[in-house]
This record gives structure tokens, sequence and C-alpha cells, in this order.
């Protein structure tokens, strides 16, 4: 009786330590890093595909050792069905545990765009098509506004410029409704932030006055003198005579050097030949033209042309007089470059 009875707790102490040795067997191979690049591996995961289909996708591609084991501890978390679809980028020293995580977590790989500061919507259209993680197939550019749910607004100048995130095969549209949100937030910000020297009469036309500030304005020191230009212009119903959007208007007329021709070529946009704002912005606006079209450099100039330095500076004089000179100077000065 004894016998049989250290027999039977022999065999519970052998099944005891064989399932010990099992479990930490699995233990240990779910906690070590899986056989991964150095620049990490992509994982496609489509709608509706299993775990089951996952892990012999992996093992196919010897990233993991022993997929079974993988399914079966994903089903005791009972997280085997609530993986994501979606494009991964396992990287390296990832565990498999560390991957169900990020699988469940739906931890997808974010691309980017970025929409630079003077871009005009032609070219936003342009970047979203040429991205190939962006799904643009049924993208139509005429009905972004209305998409957007203001059907009332021209699209120039409606998305704000910077960096934006997102997983693979995100609708265009979607992308551009960061943007446009991006650009309201600081819009709304920057008008509540109006100085009494804007004579603006609405969020509107600060964004119009930023685009013009942006593309004439290289350096971040001048913004607000430009701005205090445009505003003392608009005060003495002096047109405001801004290449930038004069060349806006021209559109694909525009063969790369301003003439006399184009500045008395009348268009909504020139501003040699209308007064006022044009009616629309002219290009994206960063927040340093938006902040500097609400809140001008109080002085006396009222025009201003390049110096014809390398950084971009403008010469700014009170008269008309004093602004020739300065013309003149700077046609020098090209003339002598070439």
């Amino acid at each position: 009786m004894r016998t049989k009875l250290q027999k039977s707790s022999l065999a519970i102490l052998v099944f005891i330590g064989f399932s010990f040795l099992v479990v930490s067997f699995g233990w240990r191979n779910l906690s070590s890093p899986m056989n991964l690049a150095q620049t990490g591996e992509w994982l496609e995961i489509n709608q509706g595909a299993s775990l089951s289909s996952v892990a012999r996708e992996l093992d196919d591609r010897n990233i993991i050792e022993f997929p079974s084991l993988f399914s079966i501890y994903a089903r005791m978390r009972q997280e085997a069905t609530r993986i994501q679809a979606g494009e991964y980028l396992i990287r390296p020293e990832t565990t498999a545990r560390e991957l169900l995580e990020q699988l469940v977590n739906g931890q997808v790989y974010l691309h980017q765009i970025t929409f630079v500061e003077g871009w005009t919507f032609s070219d936003v259209v342009t970047a979203l098509q040429n991205n190939s993680a962006i799904d643009s197939n049924d993208f139509k550019s005429e009905m972004v506004m209305t998409d957007l749910g203001r059907p009332d607004l021209h699209p120039e100048g409606q998305f704000f410029p910077d960096t934006y995130s997102f997983p693979r095969n995100t609708k265009a549209l979607e992308v551009l409704k960061q943007a446009n949100t991006a650009l309201n937030d600081r819009l709304q910000s920057s008008w509540a932030n109006k100085t009494s020297e804007s004579g603006l009469k609405n969020p509107y036309e600060a964004l119009i006055l930023a685009s013009i500030i942006e593309k004439e304005s290289k350096l971040a020191s001048e913004r607000k003198i430009i701005s205090g230009v445009f505003h003392r212009r608009l005060e003495l119903n002096m047109r405001l005579q801004a290449d930038p959007t004069v060349i806006y208007g021209l559109g694909n007329e525009f063969e790369g050097d301003l003439n006399r021709e184009n500045l008395t070529n009348d268009t909504p946009y020139n501003t040699y030949t209308r007064h006022g704002l044009p009616p629309t912005p002219i290009s994206l606006v960063g927040q340093g033209s938006l902040s500097a079209a609400v809140d001008p450099e109080i002085g006396s100039a009222l025009y201003f042309v390049a110096t014809g330095n390398i950084d971009g500076s403008h010469y700014f004089s009170s008269t008309l007089e004093e602004h020739n000179k300065a013309v003149k100077r700077y046609l020098q000065i090209m003339e002598d470059a070439h």
C-alpha cells in the first residue's frame, strides 16, 4: 500500500515538475525578444483576420518559433478575438507578449505628412495625392469645404501648416479635417488677442492679411512691421500693392518674373489695381503671420522693398521719395549680381 502511495506521489511530483518546466519554458519564450531585423518588421493585419492566421504568418516569416504557444497565451488572456486591423511596425527587441499588447491596443504605425507655410491649396492637394499612405481615390478637391461643412468658404488658407500623423489608408479628407481644425483654433485664439492697432473687421480678414504677410516675409522679425505697413495703407485707402497677391491671381499665367504687364492685369487678387484686401487668403498661414496680422507694429512706414541681402530683409520707407530711392538701390544690386 505504501509503495503504491509513494509511486502515486512521485507521479504527481513528476507531473508538477514537468508542468512547471513547460510553463517556465513558455513564459520565457513569450518574454524573450522575437527574431526581428535590426530595423524591425512590418505586419499588416486585414479586417477580420484571426489571431491564428497572424501567428502562422509570424511563424512563416521566422519571427516566432512556437505559433501555438502565442495563440494559447492570447486565448488564456481572452484577447485572441480583440486584435485590431492595421499596419504595425514591430520594433527590435519586442517580445511576443508585447506584440500581443500592441495588436490588442491597436498601436498601429502612424505615417506623417507636412504642410508648409506659404503653400497654396493646390500644393496641399498634390502632397495628399503623392502620399502613398493616404487614400485619395474618391477625393474631390472642389468639394472639400462642402464636405467640411463650410461650403461658403474658399479652401485657400483654411489649413494650418504643420506635420500630421495618421494610420495607413486614412482618407485625404480626414487629414484635412485635422489641419482645418488646427487652423480654426489658432485663428480664433489669435483674433481674441487682437490689439487696438488692428482695424480688421473679422477673423477672415485677419487670415487674408496673414497670408499676404506669410508670402512677403522671410524674417520673423519683420512680420509685425510688414503688418503695420499694410494696416496703415488700408486705413488711408491706399492700394496694398503686394506682389504675391498679383502672382496668385495670375495662376498658371505667371512665368516667374513679375513685369509691368502683370501689375496692370486686373484680377480680383491684383492689389495694384484694386483697393482693400483680396477676396480670399493666398496661402497657408503660420502662427507667426497670424499673430502679426492682428498685432501690427506702430510706425510710419508705408512702403517696403527687398534690400537684396541674402537674409531676405526689406527696407522700409515712410515717403514715396525715400521708397523710390530704395527701389533704385535694389535694382542696381540685382543688375550688378547678374
